[in-house]
């Protein structure tokens, strides 16, 4: 049914609504109040109808509704605000920073607000230029007591000054049947919070709502698991892959039977859990917050390294996610990691400048005098030397004939190649945030350098030095490119992809078949693994998956474990 005008003859409140929209002086909250069933949640109804249509007026635009729930929870309308907007928020204190920095024009509605949390969060994003935000809340209520003292504009649809009566008249003689006043809403069903399968089947809202309430520990861990992870699965209903989500953010300290339980539940997901290093974990120990992934090579086979904000580098076995070593790489944050074939490893600092750790490459043989005596520059110390007089942004290696091939992403969207093969091309309108390479093995060529570069400006492209770019990004989507790699794996070349909106997705570069995972928490980097296990890091936890076929999430695969 299209509603031109709003129900129950509330023009004039419409049009006070429509004009507060416009007005770029007014205050950045409009407050919807009246007592019950006067017509708050029909105006506001038609207010996301009316600024949902397309081809509308780009200042009536309603970009993000928050569903209305009979559990009223702080972090689920955050979750549901973060992912209406595209971006990934774990709290109020995360949306708000994240909102500003966009700095677009967003309309918000939320719906029957009424405890003190969201009210809270309500005068919180209140603050940030370009963001209007409709408010519901019943007169009297603690959430109408905070926010109508805000010096916000107020609509009391319980004043006459708010309807035209004439309209009223013909809209209750054009809906001659008995008008029903909708009572208030009733909490959600009850859901037992230690029985994972139950959560994962429960609505979410309801699930939040509780765990909020509830004191650290209190749930063997699946309070923590869900918090961590909570974005996705309110935005997942599917009980398999919120059981998967729910299982990738389980940490070591957890009740045992979960995993046990999760892993069953997950079984009919479109991912194979491997193993998890989360927070507080101790046996293996969690690396820490992840900055930036690389795939180990050479003696650094079957590992990934892990950087973060503590300035090493740790060296976690790709197996089972168990501690292989360390790195210390000096006083700086490391930006980018990557390592050569022969186990050097690279990295660079803040400033792009690139830091090379030979401590893993095996020594030449001979004897001390012999290499005294060859006083030349091996290839190895020429391309390291070329590399040091570039900086950039983002860096990746990958095998060839000889030293390989080694990539810098910076900041103006070029990419340059150094080592066996060179070249320089401009991939990206703003910069460059990540880089992959991949030697490909091509019938009569050999092995085709590609470079795949993921940029600021929402693309994915590939390249290949001493040929023209491709014309068409291989994705592209309204959200930055976090991170990138590439693999020759058994399913054929693949390229990963993480997105600042929080997804990773999967592609399969020869049939264009793409996977996504979602995992809650903003993603910092992505590392792909031969064998096609894929390593995914975030600030509190890091997890490793495998694509799971259509043929095994029917049959319901086995999940693996460390």
């Amino acid at each position: 049914m299209r509603w031109d005008r709003p129900a129950g003859g509330r023009e004039p409140a419409a049009a006070a609504l429509l004009g507060w929209l416009s007005d770029p002086q007014a205050p950045r909250v409009c407050l919807v109040s009246g007592s019950e069933g006067c017509g708050k949640s029909a105006l506001l109804a038609w207010l996301v109808h009316h600024g949902s249509r397309p081809g509308g007026l780009a200042e009536r635009t309603v970009h993000a509704v928050v569903p209305p729930s009979p559990d009223e929870s702080a972090l689920a309308t955050v979750w549901s605000i973060a992912d209406q907007l595209g971006v990934v928020a774990r709290a109020p204190w995360e949306l708000v920073p994240v909102l500003a920095a966009d700095g677009r024009r967003t309309v918000i509605v939320l719906p029957d607000v009424r405890g003190e949390a969201v009210a809270e969060l309500v005068l919180a994003l209140a603050g940030v230029p370009g963001i209007r935000l409709v408010v519901e809340s019943r007169t009297g209520s603690l959430a109408h007591h905070l926010v109508s003292g805000s010096g916000c504009a107020e609509l009391d649809l319980d004043l006459q000054q708010w309807r035209d009566e004439r309209r009223f008249a013909q809209w209750q003689a054009s809906h001659s049947s008995r008008h029903v006043v909708a009572g208030p809403s009733k909490p959600g069903a009850v859901v037992d919070l230690r029985d994972p399968v139950a959560v994962c089947r429960a609505d979410a809202s309801t699930v939040t709502a509780a765990y909020e309430r509830a004191r650290r520990g209190e749930y063997g861990g699946l309070r923590e698991a869900w918090l961590r992870a909570g974005q996705s699965l309110c935005r997942d209903g599917e009980p398999a892959s919120r059981a998967l989500i729910l299982l990738a953010a389980l940490g070591d300290g957890a009740d045992p039977r979960l995993a046990s339980a999760l892993v069953e539940a997950a079984a009919g997901s479109a991912w194979c859990w491997e193993w998890s290093r989360v927070s507080g974990d101790l046996v293996p120990p969690w690396p820490g917050p992840v900055s930036a992934l690389a795939v180990g090579e050479g003696p650094l086979e079957g590992a990934v390294l892990v950087t973060g904000p503590s300035g090493s580098v740790r060296v976690v076995r790709v197996g089972d996610g168990g501690a292989r070593g360390r790195i210390v790489v000096g006083g700086f944050q490391p930006k980018s990691v990557s390592v050569m074939a022969d186990g050097t490893v690279l990295v660079l600092d803040e400033g792009g400048r690139v830091h090379a750790d030979g401590s893993w490459v095996a020594r030449p043989a001979g004897s001390g005098i012999a290499r005294l005596l060859d006083e030349g520059p091996t290839g190895r110390d020429v391309l390291l030397a070329a590399l040091r007089e570039h900086t950039g942004t983002a860096i990746a290696c990958a095998a060839g004939p000889d030293l390989g091939i080694v990539v810098f992403g910076d900041a103006a969207g070029g990419v340059r190649a150094f080592g066996d093969w060179e070249g320089a091309a401009v991939l990206h309108r703003g910069g460059v945030n990540a880089v992959a390479a991949l030697g490909m093995p091509v019938s009569g060529e050999g092995v085709v350098p590609l470079v795949y570069s993921g940029g600021a400006d929402g693309t994915v492209r590939a390249w290949s030095p001493g040929h023209a770019p491709m014309a068409v990004p291989l994705a592209e989507r309204d959200s930055v490119v976090v991170s990138v790699d590439a693999a020759m794996t058994p399913s054929g070349p693949v390229l990963v992809v993480a997105w600042g909106d929080g997804s990773v997705e999967w592609i399969e570069v020869d049939s264009g078949a793409r996977q996504p995972f979602r995992p809650g928490p903003p993603v910092r980097a992505v590392a792909l693994a031969p064998d096609g296990r894929l390593v995914v890091g975030m600030d509190e936890y890091l997890v490793c998956l495998t694509p799971r076929s259509p043929a095994q999430r029917a049959s319901g695969g086995v999940q693996k474990g460390p």
